[in-house]
């Protein structure tokens, strides 16, 4: 059987290529599955997305016409499938219920040092051979106050990091995590949080209840300069109020590895392209502000064990076999 698997990074190609060898083929493409390229997979009984696919009703239908019966999504995240109307139609949606949560929780230690210590601003001075330190200068983290907005597998590995620093921890979840109390965190309300953190880090998923968790009256509640990081879900933030604080000189940094209008961007090269989302072009201007690719969670590491369940979930589906990962039939 050939498997389709739509959205594949160059890096991740070989990668997959080797995992599904001696199992099936499996054909891939670096273009995302959308209503224009869902097409591609008739005949594909299996198909595999990216994180950033549109899996919503109408591409389901046409997948669903063209005798798609399962997708297996290469991320955690699933807030972009329709799962009713996948459940109506009879496919089968699994994902990937976990992977390294040191890939993630690393990366957001890397945007907060770098916005902190000012990083892409010396290495593009020095660049051009200005070795001045005017306006780089950061601050100690030891002794401040870190605040972790979920406190799951990939928030325990932030606070371990933050905890090394020597930082104060609050925390906040539906639940504490003992892991983390015992490192000394404090589970206190979101709005403390807010109003006590140095550091904000986020590691929610993105629900219903959780989009634009950082609103604009989150952000007001933020010391004038917090460093603020986002790993997890562009829609956890509303990024127009970003804007509007950062163009009021708030924030001492803010670190971005998602978006929430990433889809269309994210992944592609629009260099010689006019991009016509004014939030985003604005956001990348302040100097203060570094924004990324939704790369956080992309270490061979990370990469190799998303392969390595997306090729279970293939076999568990063609056994018949309902693995953990299932999310449709529910």
């Amino acid at each position: 059987m050939e498997i389709l698997a739509f959205g594949v990074q160059a890096d991740e190609k070989p990668l997959l290529e080797k995992a599904f060898h001696g199992h099936h083929d499996i054909r891939c493409l670096d273009v995302f599955l959308t209503e224009d390229t869902a097409p591609i997979a008739a005949g594909h009984p299996i198909v595999s997305s990216s994180v950033n696919a549109d899996l919503g009703a109408r591409v389901l239908r046409i997948l669903a016409d063209g005798g798609t019966r399962m997708i297996a999504q290469r991320s955690t995240g699933f807030n972009n499938i329709d799962l009713d109307v996948a459940e109506r139609l009879g496919l089968t949606v699994a994902r990937v219920s976990s992977y390294s949560p040191y890939s993630v929780a690393e990366f957001a230690w890397t945007l907060a040092m770098a916005v902190n210590r000012r990083i892409v601003r010396a290495s593009n001075r020095t660049r051009d051979f200005d070795f001045r330190l005017d306006g780089l200068m950061g601050r100690d983290l030891r002794g401040r106050t870190v605040g972790v907005l979920g406190t799951g597998k990939i928030g325990q590995a932030f606070t371990r990091i933050a905890h090394g620093f020597g930082m104060n921890l609050l925390g906040w979840d539906v639940a504490p995590n003992p892991a983390c109390a015992e490192l000394g965190m404090e589970y206190v309300e979101k709005e403390q949080l807010l109003a006590e953190s140095d550091l904000i880090s986020l590691h929610v998923p993105l629900l219903p209840a959780t989009r634009h968790l950082i609103d604009a009256a989150a952000l007001r509640t933020m010391k004038d300069d917090a460093i603020l990081v986002n790993t997890s879900r562009g829609g956890l933030v509303d990024t127009e109020a970003l804007v509007a604080e950062l163009r009021a000189g708030r924030f001492t940094g803010v670190g971005l590895d998602v978006y929430e209008a990433e889809a269309g961007l994210f992944f592609l090269d629009k260099s010689l392209e006019v991009v016509e989302d004014d939030t985003l072009a604005r956001l990348v201007t302040f100097p203060n502000v570094v924004v990324t690719s939704h790369q956080a969670y992309y270490t061979a590491d990370a990469v190799g064990q998303i392969i390595d369940t997306t090729l279970q979930n293939v076999l568990d589906h063609l056994a018949g076999r309902r693995g953990e990962n299932v999310l449709v039939p529910a």
